[in-house]
């Protein structure tokens, strides 16, 4: 997570742990909402408070969402001779299981998460898929929900999902653009409490959406968004945010430019970082998709990989626009931490 200088005098980030039941409890009695890193990786957890006024299930506090959840075991595409990856870093849960039973006891439900196998509850309230491609979207990670957990996915996402025949709902994510003017009426789909929207920012020519971004908007006093962009975002396909009167509040996007070796551009990194952080006016930039995870198959040689930090990209950038540049502070957001986003 960066927070630039001109913040770091009146903000001091709120590191809650995941597993600490008490410290996040404490965290999940404000009004502010909570997001956690659940691998070293590119899954998440965001947790939105229920404004006074909205109805809420009974002894909940939190609408919890999560993003893009890859745990367990390796994950292929195409093939398993073409890629696989495996974690590095332990994530800080093993199962969705032990998610949501952490999430009961946060909510002060520690009886069970009723153990009642003809009447499970979830405390996973939907699902955010920002690719199809399986570190994002990992069958057998996803699997482990309730098929009545409600899934947002891309387009081709969505079609890979519903081929599982798992899930009782997979709603393709409404684009976000900006021709969209109001966005309750376009990113609040049902079963989402109107409060809340799931969107995907439309980004010109890539069919792929690989250079894209999931936004998590949701009403407080004003409207405010979490936005996920694991592989990079154009700066400029930000504008429509701040343009329909959303205020981003932390905006996820990788430090790490990662290439396939004289073919294609994966990773954005954290240069387009700084200029997407500074387009979007986020109050928070949190890395997200740098875990240097163990590789095998085709690919895996092929892939070239420079590493940043903010620091990094501040110095490159200050030679080319000199006192214009800004300045940050790092702190980075291990397996298992959450940040107070207040």
């Amino acid at each position: 997570m960066a927070i630039s200088d001109s913040q770091s005098a009146h903000l001091q980030p709120q590191i809650v742990q995941l597993s600490d039941g008490h410290q996040l409890r404490s965290a999940l009695q404000g009004l502010h909402p909570v997001l956690t890193h659940l691998n070293a990786d590119t899954t998440w957890l965001i947790q939105l408070p229920f404004p006074p006024s909205a109805p809420r299930p009974t002894g909940r506090s939190r609408f919890n969402i999560l993003v893009d959840p890859w745990l367990q075991g390796p994950q292929s595409d195409v093939a398993s001779w073409f890629s696989t990856q495996w974690h590095v870093v332990k994530p800080s849960v093993k199962t969705i299981d032990e998610l949501n039973r952490l999430l009961a006891k946060v909510e002060g439900a520690d009886a069970a998460v009723e153990d009642n196998v003809d009447n499970p509850k979830s405390y996973i309230d939907a699902v955010a898929i920002s690719h199809e491609f399986t570190d994002h979207c990992h069958e057998e990670t996803l699997k482990e929900l309730l098929p009545s957990t409600p899934v947002f996915a891309t387009e081709k996402a969505a079609e890979l999902i519903r081929s599982w025949k798992h899930f009782d709902r997979v709603i393709t994510t409404p684009g976000f653009s900006s021709e969209t003017k109001d966005w309750h009426s376009i990113l609040s789909v049902a079963p989402l409490p109107s409060w809340i929207g799931i969107g995907r920012v439309i980004t010109a020519g890539n069919a792929l959406y690989y250079h894209s971004a999931v936004m998590v908007v949701f009403d407080t006093a004003s409207a405010n968004a979490v936005i996920y962009s694991p592989h990079g975002i154009k700066a400029s396909d930000l504008e429509a945010v701040g343009a329909a009167n959303i205020r981003t509040l932390a905006l996820l996007h990788g430090l790490h430019d990662v290439r396939i070796w004289m073919t294609k551009q994966l990773n954005l990194g954290a240069l387009n970082g700084l200029e997407a952080v500074r387009t979007c006016g986020a109050k928070y930039w949190l890395a997200t998709h740098d875990e240097v995870k163990k590789g095998g198959g085709f690919i895996a040689p092929m892939l070239r990989r420079t590493k940043y930090t903010v620091a990094d990209a501040v110095n490159k950038e200050t030679k080319s626009l000199g006192d214009k540049a800004p300045n940050y502070e790092f702190v980075e957001l291990g397996s298992g931490d959450g940040l107070v986003l207040v």
